[in-house]
């Protein structure tokens, strides 16, 4: 079928638009602060074999999620989903959720009678059951640690819910108003979804519309392809390493990436990667894909139109029984540092094709769970928080300060809303200074973030960047590690592991998390002494950092700083003769 430029356009701008309606939807109906305030949840529109047609990106590793949780619905349900139905999924093995607690609310679009496509949403729930609150342990052996598992199941039938299944769930959370709440919301912007695709088949008609969806597919495809065209050939590879994976806590965690880049095409091969960890370290193919999507996305064009077309650009290999590839029951819950450490890679790996474009690694991933007995209600509660740290340097910039990186873009919840809703006290948050690794382009600052625990709770985290720092490139300084502490700066003061499960707080305790600067780019004593003034003056480095890092000599005079130029010159000068 023909398809006229700008009826091409409409319909693509109508299905970004209807995603962002559902998103909005699914945020302001949200009972957690997990979707409501932190936005850990995503939409996207499917075609009727189960690839995405559209995700306005919120979460970049759902565009691998959807598809495999789709397929997995359709294999199991196929000729007999019907108009009304919706459907649950959160089985990472069975599906493609990257852990359980991300749910997945997955409804069929009809139109003419006929299977048209479906909408569907991820969103993280704040607990689904297993040993501890937040069903994240860092120690989990096997996923059956990991709380209840949800392979396909039909939720309505007719647009009627079928009861047993919210039963099941709710008997199986800490926090079962919230979790049930949260799905219902989620099945509304589907629900939405639905009735905004029908209006867009019934402005275009069925086969236009179905016509558009493949030529977006090879538009997204080409796009990446014709990019590749431009970079050189060649055979790269790099590594990084998570600190542990929760179980091994003296045994850092390998990935491993070779790019292979011919003509417009492009292979990532992961085969060096660690074995399958013990604990829950592990990542599963569909985000593996995802992951390096999301890479390609960003050094070419972060505004791509997202569909299944872009996996079709580049292909994988990720050895069967590996840390990436990990075989069931692996755990895979704490799954996150894995894929910032794989990102950061891949980065590292196409650097050398695209060297313009090169950038420090930032400071990865972390979340906080507190779970106890509510102050206000006398119910069970989860909080649950994810932390930003800093932003790697880029060849041309600053990394950015206290920022979620790469494939972690939700939000930190707001002071006042963890204050109201949960039992801690927020006393501290703030920048960390000479948190950011130095270079002629620094990296962006972590933040300090300490609470006061006003009842008896059960912690956990999922962190990384404690024992190895962000990366810096071309001769910038790492980053800042982070670091966890219960009670600092008291005698019974203990540092936790990177990921630690169910530490008994107390009321009284304090709990400090420091997050990781960015690695910085470049040298340091290429960056112009008014620069390292400002900083010096902002308070993101110190008077010692000043000298020792960049060179520069300040001297401070009450609230006034100046440049000693004469001392700076003649202290960069035996920097760089100690540097050859």
């Amino acid at each position: 079928m023909h398809i006229d430029a700008v009826d091409l356009e409409v319909v693509k701008a109508s299905l970004s638009g209807i995603v962002q309606e559902m998103q909005n939807s699914l945020f302001r109906t949200g009972f957690s602060t997990i979707v409501r305030e932190s936005q850990d949840a995503s939409c996207a529109l499917m075609n009727a074999k189960g690839e995405v047609v559209a995700q306005h990106v919120v979460l970049p590793l759902h565009i691998g999620a959807f598809p495999a949780c789709c397929g997995a619905i359709i294999a199991e349900f196929g000729d007999t989903i019907a108009e009304g139905d919706a459907f649950l999924i959160n089985h990472p093995y069975q599906g493609g959720s990257p852990h359980a607690p991300d749910m997945c609310v997955i409804s069929p679009v009809f139109c003419e009678g006929t299977l048209f496509g479906f909408c569907g949403s991820i969103a993280h729930k704040s607990d689904i059951g297993g040993p501890v609150p937040g069903s994240c342990s860092g120690q989990a052996r096997e996923t059956f640690n990991e709380g209840l598992h949800l392979p396909a199941v039909r939720y309505q039938r007719g647009f009627k819910p079928i009861g047993d299944i919210d039963r099941i769930i709710g008997a199986n959370s800490r926090t079962p108003e919230l979790v049930l709440g949260d799905i219902r919301g989620q099945l509304g912007a589907d629900r939405l979804g639905e009735r905004r695709l029908n209006e867009l088949a019934a402005k275009y008609g069925k086969p236009k519309v179905l016509a558009c969806f493949d030529r977006l597919f090879e538009i997204s495809e080409t796009k990446l392809r014709q990019s590749f065209a431009e970079w050189k050939d060649g055979r790269f590879e790099a590594e990084r390493f998570v600190d542990d994976d929760g179980i091994d806590l003296e045994k850092p965690v390998r990935i491993h990436v070779v790019v292979e880049k011919t003509g417009d095409r492009i292979h990532f091969d992961f085969s060096g990667s660690a074995d399958q960890t013990k604990g829950p370290a592990n990542v599963r193919p569909p985000l593996v894909q995802a992951a390096c999507a999301y890479c390609l996305i960003s050094l070419i064009d972060p505004h791509t139109f997202v569909s299944q077309g872009l996996l079709r650009a580049f292909t994988i290999t990720a050895r069967d029984g590996s840390v990436l590839n990990p075989r069931f029951p692996a755990p895979v819950n704490t799954y996150n540092p894995t894929v910032h450490a794989l990102v950061d890679a891949v980065y590292d790996a196409l650097s050398n094709i695209v060297p313009d474009r090169v950038r420090a690694d930032g400071s990865g991933s972390r979340s906080i769970i507190l779970g106890g007995r509510s102050t206000y209600t006398g119910k069970g509660y989860v909080q649950y928080e994810i932390i930003a740290g800093g932003a790697g340097a880029r060849a041309s910039k600053d990394g950015a300060s206290g920022i979620t990186v790469n494939q972690s873009n939700a939000m930190i919840a707001p002071v006042e809303i963890i204050e109201s809703e949960f039992p801690t006290r927020l006393v501290r948050f703030e920048l960390i200074e000479d948190s950011g690794g130095a270079g002629r382009f620094r990296g962006g600052l972590g933040i300090r973030r300490e609470y006061l625990n006003l009842e008896d709770a059960r912690f956990s985290i999922r962190s990384m960047k404690h024992v190895i720092p962000p990366n810096g490139c071309a001769g910038g300084k790492t980053g800042r590690t982070g670091d966890i502490w219960i009670n600092p700066d008291r005698d019974n003061a203990k540092r936790l592991p990177t990921r630690y499960a169910d530490y008994p707080l107390q009321a009284g305790d304090v709990f400090r998390l420091d997050t990781p600067g960015g690695g910085g780019h470049g040298d340091p004593l290429a960056r112009e002494a008014e620069r390292v003034l400002v900083d010096v003056r902002d308070g993101n480095v110190s008077l010692e950092a000043a000298e020792r890092d960049y060179g520069v000599v300040i001297r401070r005079e009450g609230a006034t700083f100046t440049i000693d130029q004469a001392a700076t010159n003649a202290k960069r000068a035996t920097l760089k003769t100690d540097k050859q």
